[in-house]
């Protein structure tokens, strides 16, 4: 991904509220599993680190990626930005 498409998805996902909440039981199958179900109906999902949550959100960013096949677009705070490509459902064109 280059820092344009990085830059535009950063855009997109100002407006978005945080989809999901990941708290002190961190990241749990179950979270994983449903992010990756989200991806099904979206690209761009934003998710929100809960205070009572002790792990590092870019270490938590990191692993969300890995097992959904998806990219960190942002990390900021304690909220996260990823972008997956849907073949099915593609909504967002991104710049060359």
């Amino acid at each position: 991904m280059t820092s344009k498409q990085r830059a535009y998805l950063k855009s997109l996902a100002s407006s978005l509220d945080p989809v999901f909440q990941i708290g002190k039981g961190s990241l749990t199958p179950e979270v994983t599993e449903a992010i990756s179900e989200a991806f099904n109906t979206r690209e761009l999902i934003k998710i929100a680190v809960l205070k009572n949550c002790f792990d590092d959100p870019g270490e938590i960013a990191q692993m969300i990626a890995e097992r959904t096949k998806s990219q960190v677009v942002q990390v900021i705070g304690k909220k996260i930005v990823l972008y997956k490509e849907s073949r099915d459902h593609k909504k967002i064109e991104l710049p060359r």
